[in-house]
């Protein structure tokens, strides 16, 4: 019986290697790229990521570099992390092209959809952490200053920071795509989801507890809110998707009965 996945596309191990090794360089090339263009406007860059602890921050306060190649380092940091944002798109649609012999004709197709959607969200979980998130949280440390204590504050710390907590914001609302495909292969269905709630939701709390840079219960919050809504968004998914790997699968059984 022939099937959707020829023995062509069955590649032994070796040219898995170099298949991935060869969109890894593209990756990388694209990265380089958008980070030669990034680098070109990196006053614009540095200007939007201090601006959430910019419009915290006391009248005539500012930051500091305490070593003489921190500032350009600095700099080179937000340029490759901007690249990130950049190529993302093109980043997304290399994994599928690694993954998609592994899929049927019909699976393929969702090449654009999972780019799109994948994009769309991971966007979107930065630019949630950046406009909704990190105010209330930055507000909040910088609250403990007094006439006696000023905020000196090193940018090398706060970009690391920032970074990493609007990194986790974009990867956390990958959930529902990371879920669609999980269903797909048989890991989770929607039932199963929908039984755990309580268990996900106190692990999205503890997460929330964890990944937040403020110890308040808003920031904490506001990180939670909107994952739970993507874990309800997951579960409608995770249904959808099974649905329709149950029309490949029940083709081929049909396929099979014909002498």
């Amino acid at each position: 019986m022939e099937t959707e996945k020829t023995e062509e596309e069955k590649l032994p191990l070796t040219s898995h290697l170099e298949e991935l090794k060869k969109r890894l360089i593209r990756v990388l090339i694209a990265v380089g790229i958008g980070f030669g263009v990034c680098y070109m406007f990196k006053e614009w860059s540095f200007k939007v990521i201090t601006r959430p602890l910019v419009d915290a921050m006391p009248a005539q306060s500012s930051m500091i570099f305490t070593g003489l190649p921190e500032a350009f380092f600095i700099h080179m940091k937000i340029a490759f992390f901007a690249s990130i944002l950049l190529t993302a798109p093109y980043t997304l649609f290399e994994i599928w092209r690694f993954i998609s012999p592994g899929l049927y004709k019909k699976e393929k197709r969702m090449v654009i959809p999972f780019v799109f959607f994948s994009t769309i969200l991971f966007s979107g979980g930065i630019l949630f952490g950046y406009f909704v998130a990190l105010p209330p949280a930055f507000r909040f440390f910088v609250s403990f200053s007094t006439d006696f204590l000023k905020p000196m504050i090193s940018f090398r710390e706060y970009l690391s920071l920032t970074l990493k907590f609007l990194l986790a914001f974009g990867l956390s609302f990958e959930m529902p795509v990371f879920m669609f495909f999980l269903a797909r292969i048989g890991v989770v269905n929607s039932k199963m989801l929908a039984r755990q709630r309580r268990y996900a939701i106190l692990i999205i709390f503890i997460a929330s507890a964890i990944l937040t840079p403020s110890p308040d219960a808003i920031s904490q919050i506001l990180m939670a809110v909107p994952l739970m809504i993507l874990y309800e968004v997951s579960i409608v998914l995770t249904k959808f998707a099974i649905q329709k790997k149950a029309a490949p699968d029940e083709a081929q059984d049909e396929e099979s009965e014909q002498p």
